[in-house]
């Protein structure tokens, strides 16, 4: 799997299993996998295919039974469950599909909230948020309402400037537009495209062929291995080619 491509995440002969004895559940074994720079990866599979669990391990919010996982040329996999907290909140951005906004602060407390765990300046931190909600297109009037007062696309596009306001390394996406109707999915899928135009590593978990267009490389999980990866290059809206490719893999992979 080396390229001469710059490797972000490396992953080797990792194994996850659950339980013990005759009860045990192994989600994947001697499973290699690296993720580039710059990349949005990705990841699709049946339900149950361990999708998820592949990508917390990624991110160290989970641990792998065995084998080892190299983030930004640290092994993680020999970090304490101190030192990937930080580990975390300098390097990864989450945005889920419960997006688990803090209801009692606004969404501009919420992302400053999360940009005070990090050191730097009030001033710079309040600058980089405005310019990222900016980006998202949240009016300031928005900004300073609470989660429960905005859409639920508006809540997610929030969500992403939160996982994005300590310029991580890379951001993990679990199905983040699951729980949206197709409009503010568009618009969340929209602010993941900008994202990656710009550079920013990004790995999504999705079960939607529509959001998996946006990637430039979809992995298929199945059987606890990367069984297959298609290579869509960058994103172009309404490309039939680009979508007649990612079906024919689909189908290729049983899916």
């Amino acid at each position: 799997m080396s390229t001469e491509r710059d490797v972000i995440i490396s992953a080797r002969k990792l194994k996850k299993s659950f339980g013990t004895g005759d009860n045990q559940q192994t989600i994947f074994e001697n499973l290699d996998l690296d993720i580039y720079r710059g990349d949005f990866t990705i990841i699709m599979g049946s339900s149950g295919a361990g999708k998820s669990t592949l990508m917390y391990s990624l991110s160290g919010m989970d641990r792998p039974t065995t084998g080892t996982i190299h983030f930004a040329g640290r092994e993680i996999t020999k970090c304490t469950d101190d030192q990937l907290a930080v580990f975390r909140r300098k390097h990864c951005g989450f945005v889920f599909q419960q997006i688990y906004l803090l209801e009692k602060m606004s969404l501009m407390d919420n992302v400053l909230t999360a940009g005070a765990l990090c050191k730097g300046s009030r001033k710079e931190l309040i600058r980089r948020a405005k310019e990222l909600f900016d980006m998202v297109n949240i009016p300031e009037i928005t900004r300073k309402k609470f989660s429960s007062q905005v859409s639920g696309g508006e809540a997610q596009r929030a969500g992403i400037v939160r996982a994005v306001i300590n310029k991580p390394q890379v951001v993990f996406a679990d199905e983040p537009t699951g729980a949206l109707n197709s409009h503010n999915s568009a618009a969340v899928l929209n602010v993941f495209t900008r994202l990656h135009n710009e550079g920013q590593s990004i790995i999504m978990v999705t079960h939607d062929k529509r959001t998996a267009l946006r990637g430039n490389r979809v992995l298929y999980v199945r059987d606890g291995q990367i069984f297959g990866e298609c290579d869509l290059g960058k994103y172009e809206a309404d490309n039939a080619e680009r979508e007649a490719k990612l079906n024919s893999f689909l189908n290729e992979m049983g899916w």
